[in-house]
């Protein structure tokens, strides 16, 4: 992995950053309606109108404000909320942990149980519970998340009572009980995309002469299986991960909303309906710039495991 794979990583990576924005502001410039009506109301004065959407440089062309907004990021300034008057960094940052933690979450219950599943899947292939695990992974992956939790909430918080229903928590225990039901819900498709993945990928590297060598000199199968099988399956797996971190924190904004956690999901849904425009470009802003350098970080570790991809994208 040379130092111009890394390079072109980077401008690809800044690149994904500046055209979604770029995007962002051009829809947001499209949407009808006078921006000033919406947030000072209609019984606002022209004239404070005016001076309101000058203020905020909704007057400006597009060009001009996201070369502003990036200006500004530079100095760690992601604008003000119009509506409180507090600075959007500030917002992003009080509401960062909580997504964070529950993407964390669902990323560890994914992996946690999709590898061994798996793994599972690969060694007892052809039978019962092969079909059984492709279907119920099936299942899992094409319900949208946002059923799976009203389903789930309705089983173990309204029928069962066995986890709280809505919100963050306040004490630790509490946060955790609130944190399981959610951060499951969340990694229920991905259990079954990583456990086919690696079903797959441990299926194409069993049948490979060096392991068949293994067996024919008697060495046990855990040890086939863990030693030698699963490192070498484990990289399409790792790639998969850059992408599900991105999916994850798209899927948390509707699951944060759902399980009505305070969040990005929640903040970004409370700006758009508001139309608090700086809010809004903050959150999407931060959201795009963890996806990309998480996929920046994944192919670089990709890379490095395996350095034939940097030579081939050389």
């Amino acid at each position: 992995m040379g130092r111009a794979y890394v390079a072109r990583r980077a401008l690809t990576a800044a690149t994904s950053i500046f055209s979604a924005m770029l995007l962002l502001f051009c829809l947001s410039s499209a949407i009808p309606g006078d921006p000033a009506t919406v947030l000072l109301g209609p019984q606002a004065s022209p004239e404070y109108a005016r001076q309101f959407i000058t203020e905020m440089g909704f007057d400006r062309p597009v060009y001009e404000r996201i070369f502003l907004f990036f200006a500004h990021v530079l100095r760690g300034d992601l604008g003000t909320d119009v509506i409180t008057g507090r600075p959007v960094t500030a917002i992003v940052l009080g509401v960062l942990p909580s997504t964070i933690y529950l993407a964390l979450a669902a990323i560890v219950i994914a992996v946690a149980a999709g590898i061994p599943l798996g793994i599972f899947a690969a060694t007892h292939k052809g039978t019962r519970a092969d079909a059984m695990l492709a279907a119920v992974s099936i299942v899992f992956v094409s319900m949208p998340s946002f059923i799976l939790g009203i389903i789930f909430l309705v089983i173990f918080s309204v029928w069962l009572n066995w986890l709280p229903i809505l919100g963050s928590g306040q004490g630790l225990l509490d946060q955790i009980q609130r944190l399981i039901l959610p951060a499951v819900v969340l990694a229920l498709g991905y259990v079954g995309l990583i456990a086919r993945l690696v079903r797959v990928s441990m299926l194409e590297v069993l049948g490979e002469s060096y392991i068949r060598t293994s067996r024919a000199f008697g060495i046990s199968p855990v040890r086939i299986v863990g030693t030698y099988a699963l490192r070498n399956a484990m990289l399409p797996t790792l790639a998969t991960l850059g992408m599900i971190v991105g999916r994850l924190l798209g899927g948390a904004v509707l699951i944060e909303i759902l399980f009505a956690r305070q969040g990005l999901g929640t903040t970004l849904y409370d700006a758009i309906v508001s139309r608090n425009y700086p809010v809004m470009q903050g959150v999407v802003f931060v959201v795009v710039v963890i996806f990309v350098v998480v996929q920046f970080l994944v192919e670089l570790g990709y890379a490095f495991i395996d350095p034939r991809i940097g030579k081939q994208r050389h």
